[in-house]
């Protein structure tokens, strides 16, 4: 998607996104929406595709196996893809379904990733670009989440560093670097 055709569609999916909810929804650092801005802005820093931006903006929009509040179900995925385009709804659906204690462990060792689908049980192997999309999501949101719980942060920031270190060949330099600087200090502490 062109960068024109994202500034169109983040409005719409904005106004989605406060249709059902996500401005007031709980969330670390205010609001689940204040949450999905902060993740596709760091995309949008990290130079992500304006597709991974949109799926960033909206990729709680089912639930995930972290936040299970859905805000729409996966049988309204054709219109989430009418307000986003096919791509990004098609990695918001991947970043929903993902069975995180399964493919996490997978991430961390085998290429290529095969994912398995928490809705429904089924494996798949996304397409490399796919891959990488969900990763670069998967970042954006533990940094921001670990940046707003500091909880959170203790307990699972060196955990989420090794498995970003053991899949830095799927991230960007950007993303990386952020991975570094924010979870680095953390995981080298003792325990």
């Amino acid at each position: 998607m062109r960068s024109d055709a994202r500034s169109a569609a983040e409005p719409a999916a904005e106004g989605l996104l406060r249709e059902r909810g996500a401005a007031e929804t709980p969330h670390p650092g205010g609001t689940l929406l204040d949450h999905l801005h902060r993740v596709a802005r760091l995309l949008a820093d990290w130079g992500a595709d304006p597709d991974v931006q949109l799926a960033g903006l909206c990729h709680a929009m089912y639930g995930t196996d972290g936040f299970d509040h859905a805000l729409m179900g996966i049988h309204e995925r054709p219109l989430l893809a009418q307000v986003v385009g096919a791509r990004a709804e098609a990695l918001v659906h991947l970043y929903a379904s993902c069975d995180r204690g399964v493919v996490h462990r997978r991430l961390a060792n085998d290429r290529p990733v095969v994912f398995r689908d928490r809705f429904n049980g089924c494996e798949h192997t996304p397409t490399e670009p796919d891959l990488r999309a969900f990763v670069e999501i998967t970042v954006a949101n533990e940094l921001d989440v670990l940046s707003h719980n500091p909880d959170l942060a203790t307990h699972y920031g060196p955990a989420l560093h090794r498995l970003f270190t053991e899949a830095r060949d799927l991230l960007s330099a950007p993303a990386w670097d952020a991975c570094a600087r924010q979870l680095g200090p953390a995981a080298r502490r003792p325990g």
